[in-house]
């Protein structure tokens, strides 16, 4: 690839002023960069480009259709979405994304998100700031039930390398976990269908690719 063309259509949503480009500038004869890039620009910006770089840019089959050297997306997050897959495959372009990479602070985020709800981290905060905390009598402040994690049940719908990530959490909380039937996919044994699966958790956390089966849930 290097006498590739290569546009990088929004930088911008991956740079905070320490993203290293000269790996992507020794792999490709010309590196283009855009900060953002709006979805009536994008066809004009992928024109005579040999390779699309795209973390969130919408990129459709009508833009597809109006950049014939085009060979190659890479997706620098780990969802496709924001491409028309079908019509990238009619056209022989290929797609690839990048997982694994935010493992970690992606479980650790969903982690945080429950442990707030269960402890309700933001109406404590709210009640701290309007001075309720110091006007207790016997300086406590009980006003919103907690509830701990240990002993509690979640659900998780995807059970790859974000969902295992937050289960290996949750279960250092004492939860139980269990993982449930994702639609569109062949049934497993050690999966729930959804009727089955909601009844039995506290809590639902969500790690699936975007489809068209999953949209909506």
């Amino acid at each position: 690839m290097n006498s590739a063309r290569a546009v990088f259509l929004d930088t911008a949503s991956l740079d905070l002023g320490d993203l290293d480009l000269q790996p992507l500038r020794q792999a490709f004869g010309e590196l283009v960069l855009h900060p953002a890039s709006a979805p009536d620009e994008i066809a004009g910006r992928l024109r005579e480009a040999n390779v699309a770089i795209s973390n969130k840019a919408p990129i459709s089959a009508e833009t597809l259709a109006q950049c014939p050297d085009l060979r190659l997306i890479l997706v620098t997050a780990t969802g496709t979405n924001n491409v028309d897959l079908a019509a990238a495959r009619e056209r022989g372009i290929a797609v690839a994304n990048c997982q694994g990479y935010g493992t970690a602070s992606v479980a650790q985020h969903a982690i945080l998100l429950l442990l707030a709800l269960a402890t309700r981290l933001p109406d404590y905060q709210a009640a701290v700031r309007a001075g309720r905390w110091q006007q207790s009598t016997q300086f406590c402040l009980l006003d919103f039930p907690i509830v701990e994690l240990e002993g509690k049940t979640l659900g998780l719908l995807g059970h790859g390398e974000l969902g295992g990530a937050v289960a290996r959490l949750a279960e250092a909380f004492g939860m139980r976990v269990l993982l449930g039937q994702l639609p569109g996919r062949p049934p497993r044994a050690d999966r729930l269908a959804l009727d089955e699966l909601l009844p039995q958790v506290d809590a639902i956390s969500l790690h699936c690719p975007l489809t068209e089966q999953t949209r909506g849930m």
